[in-house]
């Protein structure tokens, strides 16, 4: 049986990109929340970021993807969504991406992954609350969520270990 190689991909350059940013509190998906209490990222939020589109360069080896990024917050204990506190997850990842002295960066990724460096991100979507059509700006859940959502370009390679 043929060993099968392990590759940078855009989802885990993000997520450890994002990370350098906000800490340990990003993944693909919000963390299943617990039968009973509070979640534990909701002193912090959280981030959840996927790939939407993009390429790849058609003569050296880097990628140009756009990513979509989800700034999630939860008031447990309250009807009113913590709206600053996702939008200061936005902001922070915002920052980032003016921090020109930190750009390039090289970013270790999960074991076994070769690690990969950010040439450059930025924004091409302004953090936003997202709109549903025809109900206008909606949290994720009872009132109590609050969702803020950009969207990053970022050039990336990945690199030998």
């Amino acid at each position: 049986m043929a060993t099968i190689l392990k590759r940078a991909t855009t989802d885990l350059v993000a997520i450890a990109w994002i990370k350098d940013l906000v800490g340990d509190i990003v993944a693909t998906t919000v963390p299943r929340l617990p039968e009973t209490g509070i979640p534990t990222w909701a002193e912090t939020g959280f981030v959840t970021v996927h790939t939407s589109s993009g390429g790849a360069s058609m003569y050296v080896p880097m990628r140009m993807p756009v990513v979509l990024v989800d700034c999630w917050a939860a008031s447990p204990n309250s009807v009113k969504p913590p709206w600053n506190k996702a939008t200061a997850l936005a902001e922070a990842i915002v920052a980032g991406c003016l921090d020109h002295q930190n750009n390039p960066r090289l970013l270790t990724l999960p074991a076994g992954y070769p690690n990969a460096r950010v040439l450059s991100a930025y924004t091409v979507q302004e953090p936003r609350r997202p709109v549903i059509p025809g109900g206008g700006e909606a949290s994720a859940d009872l009132g109590s969520w609050a969702r803020i959502v950009l969207a990053l370009q970022l050039h990336w390679v990945e690199v030998g270990s």
